[in-house]
């Protein structure tokens, strides 16, 4: 790092942090915090939901898997998510608004009290926020671990450094700062990734590359599926990444909500699927080329940013770290944002029963209180990732296996066909599922470890979600359950309310 790369991560920040002080001028209650008032547009929407999909994590432990086993990173995550939302935007993100315009909700879980009960809210509430803290936890570790490649910053502070800029932002601008910054920041993350991807190109053979690279990279590395990433391994993620990406994600779930109709959260979720679709093919492309241009790396992990270093002269190393930045912060933001909403909404409300009496103005303080608690605490975790094996770990094995038995509850509980699926099948399936997730991962991890690579990962991340997803629609064939006013919100998500006032 020179100090004109310096000039570029600082001004950055800067940038950041302005764009934060500047939302804080939009945001007049608690709606506008956590929904951008339900006026965001398409575009932007599904922007800042394709950036708040994935941060710096992307380029360390996803970079190690592109340098050791090639093209198949593309095709079990972009082209899953692409399928995933592509499905997702004729099921899921319609049906997102529409709760914001029956029950003028500002949190994913508000309408689980009215589908369900108010114990299934909580569990799914509490259980979920404690999960989001280790995810996030992941990306500080990610962006603190490439920060000490680029400029030898020690980890501490490189996430301490990136966490205390977002947290700025976060706090005091709420949804609107956090997707105007990745707007943002999907640009600078654009041009930095044109630039390097072009770089490789011309260290190599030019644009022939794009078909020549193949034959010279490891046997595999060209394949669809590769090492433990089987079909099996793809398939199971693909059932993961539709009830992440679509809403079980809760800032995912949030950029629909935050959509004016029905209608313009459908393009948002396209929008994002085309990017996923797109933007992967040349942002990995330098991935799978660093077997290349830097052999024999004894941490993986490093490739992306060691082929920064090694190609790249002063001032655009600043502006492709700033790029990985952008990833991290998009995303942690969103996180905060929205773990907060259910904080304010769905948490205390239930621990504290004078909290319904707070003022919009008061609630937006506790909101504002409860981004900056959440963010704190992940960078607590993102320090001892180690203890949950680093940030694969974190990412893959934790996230992946817990994810599902809390999602499976909220998004099938959008749509007529799960309507005799009750509070009962949601706290089984999620009880069963967190079950399996603790047999594999800490009873049976010998047993497991002697299989094949793809069937211990799949059963080990697969498993917990599958098992819930059967006993949550087994119990509600077995034991449907009925409530009235349950059914009529379901199915009033079919159409937006502009509609429904029409064909009155």
């Amino acid at each position: 790092m020179q100090a004109l790369d310096w000039v570029i991560v600082g001004g950055y920040f800067l940038v950041m942090i302005g764009i934060g002080l500047w939302a804080k001028a939009r945001v007049k209650n608690s709606a506008d915090y956590f929904t951008a008032g339900g006026r965001m547009p398409w575009w932007l929407s599904g922007i800042s939901h394709h950036m708040s999909g994935y941060s710096a994590a992307v380029f360390v432990g996803y970079a190690a898997i592109a340098y050791t086993e090639g093209f198949v990173l593309y095709v079990w995550w972009a082209m899953g998510i692409t399928v995933a939302m592509v499905v997702g935007a004729f099921l899921f993100a319609p049906r997102w608004p529409r709760l914001r315009q029956r029950l003028d909700i500002i949190s994913p879980l508000e309408y689980l009290k009215i589908r369900y009960n108010l114990p299934t809210q909580q569990l799914l509430a509490w259980s979920g926020t404690a999960l989001k803290v280790f995810d996030v936890g992941a990306k500080w570790t990610a962006m603190g671990i490439l920060l000490n490649v680029f400029a030898g910053v020690p980890l501490v502070w490189g996430i301490l450094l990136t966490g205390g800029v977002t947290l700025v932002y976060s706090t005091v601008g709420g949804l609107w700062a956090d997707a105007l910054t990745d707007t943002g920041q999907f640009l600078i993350q654009f041009v930095a990734g044109i630039v390097l991807f072009v770089v490789v190109l011309t260290s190599l053979d030019g644009v022939a590359t794009l078909w020549t690279l193949w034959d010279r990279l490891p046997e595999g590395h060209g394949d669809a599926f590769n090492g433990q990433y089987t079909v099996l391994f793809v398939a199971v993620y693909l059932l993961i990444n539709t009830l992440s990406y679509n809403g079980g994600t809760w800032n995912l779930a949030q950029r629909f909500i935050a959509s004016p109709t029905g209608s313009t959260a459908r393009r948002a979720a396209l929008l994002s699927a085309g990017l996923y679709l797109v933007w992967p093919l040349i942002m990995f492309f330098p991935m799978w080329a660093a077997p290349l241009l830097v052999p024999d790396l004894a941490d993986p992990s490093q490739a992306y940013a060691r082929l920064a270093l090694q190609l790249l002269p002063a001032g655009l190393v600043g502006l492709v770290l700033a790029g990985l930045f952008s990833h991290t912060m998009a995303m942690t933001g969103s996180d905060a944002n929205a773990i907060s909403s259910v904080v304010t909404r769905d948490i205390l409300p239930a621990l504290w029963r004078r909290r319904t009496g707070l003022s919009t103005r008061t609630e937006l303080t506790v909101g504002r209180i409860a981004v900056f608690s959440f963010i704190a605490l992940s960078m607590v975790i993102a320090l001892t990732s180690g203890s949950f094996g680093g940030v694969l770990g974190l990412l893959i094995t934790w996230f992946g296996g817990l994810v599902g038995p809390i999602a499976i509850p909220m998004l099938l509980g959008l749509l007529p066909a799960f309507k005799r699926c009750g509070p009962g099948a949601a706290i089984i399936s999620w009880a069963a599922g967190l079950a399996v997730f603790v047999i594999t991962k800490f009873v049976l991890p010998k047993q497991i470890a002697a299989l094949a690579p793809d069937q211990a990962t799949a059963i080990t991340v697969g498993g917990p979600v599958l098992v819930a997803l059967v006993i949550f629609i087994v119990i509600g064939l077995v034991r449907p359950w009925r409530n009235a006013e349950a059914d009529r919100l379901v199915d009033s998500l079919g159409t937006d309310a502009e509609a429904e006032a029409t064909a009155r």
